[in-house]
């Protein structure tokens, strides 16, 4: 039932926003009471938390493994490059609706989504110290810059990327880790 909630709660927000979706239209759409819902749910906020924070555990859980894996740090940093866009791509309503919405969500559960992408942000940073640190990529840019640049790109995927286009989410995913390496070349 709560993956019945979010599949057709994720549906509404990709067809009408957020701001636009009632709780009444999802509970209907789902084939559920309030109650139910309410049951694994607090609030509509929180069916957009976790629409995002589903995808953000899975691309944790992936990193973690790229970073703490043996082998070259530029290796390790462009799987992990690479998986962040194939994951956003094959989620990509969940991180449309999130980028779109983010800002409606209430500020305790805002400051809270802010925080677990921080997160992510600095593991994925911390391969890009190392590297610097090993000298195996340039040091002259900050690797908080790098991390934001790249990040803006990965973010507005869902803003032109459409999965019926001429490339495939691995085959942009090999370009943005291509290219966010080739900027890192000493």
């Amino acid at each position: 039932m709560r993956q019945r909630l979010l599949a057709e709660a994720t549906r509404l927000f990709a067809q009408r926003g957020f701001e636009s979706t009632s709780v009444q239209e999802i509970v209907a759409a789902a084939g559920v009471t309030k109650g139910a819902m309410y049951h694994y749910f607090d609030s509509k906020d929180d069916l957009l938390h976790e629409i995002y924070a589903r995808v953000l555990r899975l691309q944790m859980e992936r990193l973690n493994r790229f970073a703490d894996a043996e082998g070259p740090v530029a290796e390790r940093l462009h799987a992990a490059a690479t998986d962040v866009v194939v994951t956003t791509v094959d989620n990509l309503d969940d991180s449309k609706i999130f980028f779109r919405s983010m800002h409606q969500l209430a500020p305790e559960t805002y400051k809270s989504v802010r925080a677990e992408r921080r997160r992510y942000h600095e593991r994925f940073r911390d391969l890009v110290v190392e590297g610097q640190r090993d000298g195996v990529f340039r040091d002259d840019i900050p690797a908080e810059m790098v991390v934001d640049f790249f990040f803006g790109s990965v973010h507005h995927l869902g803003t032109w990327y459409h999965p019926d286009g001429p490339l495939t989410g691995q085959e942009v995913g090999r370009h943005f880790a291509d290219l966010l390496l080739n900027s890192l070349r000493p």
